[in-house]
């Protein structure tokens, strides 16, 4: 868990920094990274972090 944690950690930072674009790509950019956390957290859950990050990117600019 340790290990995996640092790589993630990195991507929801790059997830962060992704606050001046559309919705439609805000997104795209948190499935692919959402995609690569549940691979890299669940061990092989790229469709369900996808989903999870698309909302999640769709909806960071109204929080």
């Amino acid at each position: 868990m340790r290990r995996s944690f640092i790589p993630a950690l990195g991507l929801v930072a790059l997830l962060a920094a992704c606050q001046q674009g559309s919705d439609l790509e805000r997104a795209a950019v948190g499935a692919a990274i959402g995609c690569a956390a549940g691979e890299i957290l669940s061990d092989g859950e790229c469709i369900t972090g996808a989903a999870v990050g698309g909302a999640a990117g769709a909806l960071a600019n109204d929080f």
